[in-house]
């Protein structure tokens, strides 16, 4: 069990902790779901890009999987060799093309037929070959939230099956351009297998054609997305989703590659934040607490569910109260009409859940500087990311 109390007195809040025995757990699992079959597991990196994080998936054989430049860098400096690591994203600037592919890594994924094109065009102005997979839209919804569906005509990602089939006939014919992958993602925080495993068989049916034609996909790639408990969500068993993938490639030699970023790290962090005062409008209960939505955005941008609880709060007297931080909007909040005890000043409460898409997506909004995280495991407790001071704040700018 963490000491949440002890730890937040040690290095204060608001304060991001991260149980690196979880992280090591989920990595494990789900690579062993894949024993039978060539896999490549490529954490999402934008679900938590901190350096400790990715040393330690690093050192269980894991590759990534990189939106920007910055991720690539950030994977390669924590050990991820340049054969795992694959630069995804919508728009990719000439110069991080040009990089990617001056690093060697594992392939490019395309997203567009104009990408395509400058792709190709940055390879042949640095006279090599890029390797490339193509982001395919199966079209497949995938019972999400919609700002975190991917797999839809209507969203902004991929490319569909026909454009996609010309492509790859382009991209064979091209003297600087190799396609050996293919990749689909329809979607995250998924709870439900067939969405997956109809996305599965359109695209896997799109590789037997494309081995028709003589191009030879090498590796195919499942994306990420598998869905985690954040309150009673009933979630996809490892060995079945695995299955439903496999099932749709008989006949195929490919390597299964799969990009899981929530699953990984999600269930492994807590958002810890102390109160500063309880207030009270009318009838309504407010818990003000010293976290903001500059740290945890989740809540406001997705109105996610965060379960939260009171460490060692002794008052049996509980009611309905949001929970809400001292940034200057309406939508700073973690949590609205949930049940908790009477709080006091320094009374600490826990937001589970937090290790994905919490560090990664916090800013600076209201000149407020970024929680630190510390890493918990077997030897202990350290700290990863210091707190942001005001100078680190100003540090870039001009007066």
């Amino acid at each position: 069990m963490i000491d949440f109390k002890s730890l937040a007195k040690k290095y204060g809040t608001p304060l991001y902790l991260y149980d690196f025995e979880i992280v090591r757990k989920n990595y494990l699992d789900l690579k062993e779901s894949f024993t039978a079959r060539k896999s490549l597991i490529c954490y999402a990196v934008k679900a938590n890009s901190n350096l400790s994080v990715l040393k330690e998936l690093a050192k269980l054989g894991s590759g990534a999987d990189c939106v920007s430049i910055g991720e690539v860098k950030r994977a390669l400096k924590a050990g991820i060799p340049k054969y795992k690591i694959i630069f995804s994203g919508v728009g990719k600037r000439d110069d991080e093309i040009e990089e990617a592919l001056l690093r060697d890594i594992l392939m490019i994924n395309i997203e567009s037929e104009a990408e395509f094109e400058r792709v190709e065009l940055i390879a042949a102005k640095l006279e090599m070959v890029a390797r490339i997979s193509i982001r395919v839209n199966p079209n497949i919804d995938a019972k999400t939230h919609p700002y975190i569906s991917t797999g839809l005509s209507e969203n902004k990602f991929g490319v569909d099956i026909e454009d996609a089939k010309k492509l790859y006939i382009r991209a064979k014919n091209s003297k600087y351009l190799d396609p050996v992958g293919i990749h689909f993602h329809i979607g995250s925080q998924l709870t439900d297998l067939k969405p997956i495993k109809e996305a599965s068989e359109i695209v896997a049916s799109m590789v037997r054609s494309l081995k028709v034609l003589d191009i030879d996909i090498k590796f195919f790639d499942v994306g990420g997305g598998i869905g985690i408990k954040y309150d009673d969500e009933r979630t996809i068993n490892l060995y079945d989703y695995a299955q439903n993938i496999l099932s749709t490639l008989s006949g195929l030699d490919v390597t299964v590659v799969c990009e899981p970023g929530r699953y990984i790290v999600g269930n492994s962090g807590y958002f810890l934040t102390s109160v500063l005062y309880e207030k009270r409008n009318r009838d309504k209960r407010f818990v003000i607490v010293d976290g903001a939505m500059n740290d945890l955005l989740r809540p406001s941008l997705y109105k996610a569910f965060h379960k939260i609880a009171a460490v060692d709060v002794k008052s049996k007297e509980v009611s309905k109260c949001d929970v809400v931080g001292p940034i200057c909007e309406s939508g700073d909040f973690f949590a609205k009409d949930i049940d908790l005890p009477l709080l006091k000043h320094n009374d600490l409460l826990v937001i589970y859940s937090a290790g994905a898409y919490g560090f990664t997506m916090s800013s600076n909004y209201n000149s407020r500087g970024r929680a630190a995280e510390i890493a918990v495991d077997e030897n202990g407790d350290r700290i990863i990311r210091r707190r942001e001071s005001f100078e680190d704040l100003i540090r870039l700018e001009e007066n």
